[in-house]
This record gives C-alpha cells, sequence and structure tokens, in this order.
C-alpha cells in the first residue's frame, strides 16, 4: 500500500511536489521524446509525399520542360497544315474613282429663245434624242433667203452658157469674133463661182436651222438644267444647256505601281484580255466585273505609280461618278501554286520564314519567298514543296530542332489512361 502525503493539522493535506522541467529529467528520458517528436514530422511528410505521387496528373515528369521540347522536355502543342497546291490568280490591288466615259455639256451652236426643254432633270437619254428647241423662225426665213439668191444666180447661170454655145457656133461659121466668144466664157465662170457661193450660204442656212433642235450628242444621264424656257442663249455659252454623262459603259481610274508596270505591258503586248473587278469599300460585295482599257504613258514622281482605266458595262448602274472603289487587276495567273495558310509565314531578323517539320516531328526554320495571296493562304514560289508539313499555330514557342507534337496528338495522349486527361477525371471522381 502507498503511503498518503502527509497532512498538516493546521493547513490540510501537503500539495503534490510539482513535476521536473526538461531540464531536470534524466539524459534517457529527453532522448526518448525527442525521437517521438521527430517521428512524427517524418510521418506526415512521407504520407504527404505518397499522396501527391498518387494524385499528380498521369504522364508528367519534374524533368525541366525546356522550350521545343529540348533536353527531354515535353513536345511543344502546335497546330499544323500541308503545303498545297492551287491555281492562283496573280492581282494587282487598288484604290479606285470611278468615272464617266464620256462627259459632254450641251451648248447650242446657234443663238436664240428657247422655246421647249424636253427632258427631266436625271433623265437616262439616247443619242440624237431632242433635248430642247430654240426659235427657228429667224433661221427659217434665212433658208429662203439664201435658197432663192441661189435659184436666181442658178437661171443666170444657165442663160450664159447658152449664150456662150451660141458664140461658139457662130465663130466656126467665121461669123463672130472670137474676142466675143472668149468673154462670154469667162462669164460663164463668173456665174458659176456666184452660184457655188450662193449654195453654199443655202447649206449654211439650212445646217443652222437644224441647230435650233439641240439633241444629246451622246447616250448618258442628264444633269441640272441651266436654262429654261424663254431664256435666251447664245452660241457656244460657256454654261451650256446641260451635262450629259454616260454611265453605261463607265469607267474606273486607279494606279499601278511602277515595279509593276513591265508586267502589264507584257501582257499587254500578247493582246491578253485583262479581267478587272469592281468592289465596294468592304472588299466584300462585288460591284461589277470589267476589262483594262488603258495605261498612261509616263510615272507620277510623287507617288511611283502610273495610271489606269479600266471599263465595266455597269449594267445594273452600281457604279456612279466619283465614286470609289476597290480595284483588282487580274494580270495572270499562277497554275499549280505553292500555297500554305497566311498564319504559317513569318517574318524574322533574316526575312521570311516558315517552321517546317520532319519526319521525326522536329522543327526547322525554312526561308521563303511569297507570292500573291488569296482568301487565307499565300502562294510560296521558293522554299517549300508540296506536301510538307508547316507550323500554324505555336511557332512562337518553338525553337530550332525542336521536339512538337499536333493538337490531335495531344489530344489523343490526354485521352488515354494515365494520360493528363485521366489523372484529371481521377482526381475530380475522389
Amino acid at each position: 500500500m502507498s503511503s498518503s502525503p502527509p497532512t498538516d493539522p493546521h493547513t490540510g493535506p501537503a500539495a503534490p511536489p510539482a513535476p521536473e522541467s526538461a531540464h531536470d529529467l534524466p539524459p534517457a528520458r529527453r532522448f526518448s521524446s525527442r525521437t517521438k517528436w521527430i517521428s512524427w514530422v517524418v510521418a506526415i511528410v512521407v504520407i504527404a509525399l505518397v499522396l501527391f505521387l498518387l494524385l499528380r496528373p498521369g504522364g508528367e515528369t519534374t524533368e525541366g520542360t525546356g522550350r521545343g521540347g529540348r533536353r527531354g522536355g515535353p513536345a511543344t502543342t502546335v497546330g499544323t497544315a500541308k503545303a498545297t497546291a492551287r491555281d492562283v490568280p496573280a492581282e494587282i490591288e487598288s484604290l479606285g474613282t470611278v468615272t464617266p466615259a464620256a462627259t459632254v455639256t450641251v451648248r447650242p451652236q446657234v443663238s436664240g429663245i428657247i422655246t421647249k426643254v424636253l427632258f427631266r432633270e436625271g433623265q437616262l437619254v439616247k443619242r440624237g434624242q431632242l433635248l430642247a428647241v430654240i426659235d427657228p423662225r429667224a433661221y427659217r426665213a434665212a433658208l429662203t433667203q439664201a435658197e432663192g439668191a441661189f435659184k436666181r444666180d442658178r437661171a443666170t447661170l444657165e442663160n450664159a452658157r447658152l449664150t456662150l454655145r451660141r458664140f461658139q457656133t457662130l465663130l466656126s461659121q467665121d461669123s463672130i469674133a472670137r474676142q466675143e466668144v472668149d468673154t462670154q466664157a469667162a462669164l460663164v465662170r463668173q456665174l458659176e463661182g456666184t452660184a457655188d457661193v450662193n449654195r453654199g450660204a443655202a447649206d449654211a442656212a439650212r445646217l443652222n436651222l437644224t441647230f435650233t433642235n439641240i439633241v444629246s450628242p451622246v447616250d448618258g444621264r442628264v444633269g441640272l438644267r441651266v436654262v429654261d424656257v424663254g431664256n435666251y442663249i447664245g452660241a457656244g455659252d460657256a454654261n451650256g444647256l446641260v451635262i450629259v454623262t454616260t454611265l453605261a459603259p463607265i469607267d474606273v481610274e486607279f494606279t499601278i505601281p511602277q515595279d509593276q508596270v513591265p508586267v502589264v505591258q507584257q501582257r499587254i503586248a500578247t493582246n491578253a484580255a485583262l479581267g478587272a473587278t469592281a468592289l465596294d469599300r468592304t472588299r466584300t460585295n462585288l460591284l461589277d466585273r470589267g476589262q483594262f482599257l488603258s495605261l498612261n504613258n509616263q510615272v507620277a514622281t510623287d507617288t511611283g505609280t502610273v495610271r489606269a482605266k479600266a471599263r465595266f458595262p455597269n449594267s445594273g448602274g452600281a457604279l456612279y461618278p466619283s465614286q470609289f472603289v476597290n480595284l483588282r487587276l487580274l494580270v495572270n495567273t499562277l497554275t499549280g501554286a505553292v500555297t500554305v495558310p497566311q498564319t504559317a509565314v513569318r517574318q524574322g531578323t533574316a526575312g521570311t520564314y516558315v517552321w517546317l517539320l520532319d519526319a521525326e516531328n522536329k522543327a526547322h526554320q525554312r526561308k521563303v519567298v511569297t507570292g500573291p495571296s488569296i482568301d487565307d493562304s499565300v502562294t510560296i514560289t521558293s522554299g517549300l514543296k508540296v506536301g510538307e508539313t508547316v507550323v500554324t499555330e505555336g511557332g512562337d514557342r518553338l525553337t530550332e530542332g525542336g521536339k512538337v507534337q499536333t493538337a490531335a496528338t495531344a489530344a489523343k495522349a490526354a485521352a488515354r489512361p494515365g494520360g493528363k486527361g485521366e489523372g484529371r477525371r481521377r482526381r475530380a471522381a475522389n
């Protein structure tokens, strides 16, 4: 039996002894406590490491990644495409201005009072269509006078010719002097000249009478008229009566860079028909199709371009004078040209290049020379062959000789058991 602690008759039972401090413990007991504490820490670390290894995504390693899959790192995922062959139109694109094929200010050729205006402003008219009438009475009277003078002179001339024939008969009979015959012959020639003058005057009067009818010289659309009925208008008036512009066909003026002019001239020399296409400002809506018309004979020194024209039928009226359009001139067609997506072509300090994949899915830079573009593709005139694989996405993460994988390959790897996708699904299930 254990003995109870002694009691004090005045204060009650004695207090138990205070516990010993770590410094008061024997060395063996201090070592045992420290060992237990370290064991617990090690156990917690081991458990955490095991859980990390079990739950981490499958297929990942702790090796350094490195750019482009170098030094044993994972392959860089990229988008790829193969170089293909297609027929590509070689076109010149330029901003153009629509201009009428003809612009005519209708001016009267005789003076007078306008008695009729036979057109509406903005009306489409045909060549020779009557537009207005000038009072013809004075011109009709002048024609009558000129025709009368011509008839008089013609009768006088006929009488002189009869007299000359009689004189010639008498001269053959030696009944008249030769001087009288010569004088009569000179009179006939004089009267012939007078008759010609009056015939010309009659023709001029007749022409002036026709000029009182003002007609359109071209097919087109009339503008705003300058004068109304009752106004006096002079011959060759600077303002004229109205302006007529030809809208069908219609022209588009544009410029060609001087370094592309030789190609156009070569095509013109072979009498090739160069097709032209007019598009709206957004380059999405087709306005009309036409043909190349003409090329100017000099280079503009301030822009380094040459002015040119293309003509369009404009049967639908989509083109209007002074309208701005985007024009494409088809110079040639590249048959079987090598094309790649535009996203595959990159610019660097060494020039234009693409990332090319070899048989081992390693990326290599390849210098290329580009040509015309079509849709979302660009032609490669040098440096690439049909069927070769180029990188279209992710090229900024590549280095020379780096290992790559396509997006499709990466997706298949992630879907396999133990892959990244499988690891994520396992964690989600847990």
